[in-house]
C-alpha cells in the first residue's frame, strides 16, 4: 500500500505539492491549508529555492479563503505517529515555534513560522501596532497563531515573539539574502506611514472574501471579537505588489 502522509495536527490527508529546490531538483512538501501548516522531512526547509517561495505565496493567496482550524494541542509525526515536541527557534525574522519529531523524521511548521524562519517578515514598530490597534482589537501571532489583544500586548503573551508583518521590503531583502530574487518588481515601500500601513492591511483583510466583509465591519466598529488575520493580510499586501 502506498504511504499517505497526513497532517500532524488534524490527521487529514496532506496536500502534496512539488517545489523547486535550490539545487534544481524537486521537493515534495506535505501541506495542510486548513491548519495552515507544512511538514518538512530533514533539511527540506533549507533547500527551497526563492522561486519556490513565490509559488508558496501564490498558493497561500489562492487558498486564503479556506476555513482554518486551530493547531491541535497534540501533534503526531506523520512517519512514526509519535507526539511531536514543541520548541522555539530564532532566526533573522525573530522567534518562531516549531514542532519536531524526537526520532528525527522531520518537523512541522505553521505558514507563519516558516515566513519568520526565512526572514520574510519584519517586526511591527510600537507606532504601527498602536495605529493597527485603533482599527482592530485582536490579531493572530505570526509565529504561533495565538490570539493577541494588541490594545494591551505589544508581543505575543504565549510565545513572547515580537509582532511581525509579512512586508514587501522584508521579502525583497530575504530573497536577496537567499542568493537571487525570483522577481525584482517588488514596489518600494519607503514613505509608508503607520496609518497607511494599517489602512492597507485592514482593507485587504476586509476584502478577502465576500462573506467576511460583514464580520470585519462589525469588528472595526467594536461590535465583534473575531481575530484579525495579520499573516493573510500581509500575504495579500505582498502578493498585490508582486503581481503588478
Amino acid at each position: 500500500m502506498p504511504f499517505t502522509p497526513r497532517c500532524p495536527s488534524c490527521r487529514q490527508p496532506a496536500d502534496i505539492r512539488r517545489f523547486t529546490a535550490s539545487d534544481g531538483r524537486t521537493l515534495e512538501l506535505d501541506l495542510c491549508f486548513a491548519c495552515q501548516g507544512m511538514w518538512f522531512d530533514p533539511q527540506e526547509n533549507t533547500r527551497l529555492a526563492p522561486a519556490a517561495v513565490l509559488e508558496l505565496f501564490e498558493l497561500l493567496h489562492e487558498r486564503g479563503g479556506d476555513a482554518h482550524r486551530p493547531v491541535s494541542e497534540r501533534l503526531q509525526c506523520p512517519r512514526c505517529n509519535k507526539a511531536l515536541v514543541k520548541g522555539y527557534d530564532v532566526a533573522q525574522g525573530g522567534r518562531y515555534v516549531t514542532y519536531r519529531c524526537a526520532a528525527r523524521h522531520g518537523r512541522f511548521s505553521t505558514f507563519g513560522s516558516f515566513m519568520v524562519e526565512k526572514g520574510f517578515v519584519r517586526h511591527l514598530s510600537k507606532v504601527e501596532i498602536e495605529a493597527l490597534a485603533e482599527r482592530v482589537g485582536t490579531i493572530g501571532c505570526t509565529s504561533c497563531g495565538a490570539a493577541v489583544d494588541i490594545r494591551h500586548d505589544h508581543a505575543c503573551p504565549y510565545c513572547r515573539s515580537a509582532l511581525s508583518l509579512l512586508d514587501p521590503q522584508a521579502v525583497d531583502k530575504a530573497l536577496a539574502r537567499h542568493g537571487r530574487a525570483a522577481r525584482q518588481d517588488v514596489a518600494p515601500q519607503e514613505g509608508r506611514t503607520p496609518d497607511a500601513l494599517a489602512d492597507a492591511l485592514v482593507a485587504l483583510e476586509r476584502n478577502r472574501t465576500r462573506e467576511e466583509r460583514a464580520r470585519q465591519r462589525e469588528r472595526l466598529e467594536g461590535r465583534g471579537d473575531e481575530q484579525f488575520d495579520l499573516l493573510t493580510a500581509g500575504i495579500e499586501l505582498v502578493w498585490s505588489l508582486l503581481r503588478r
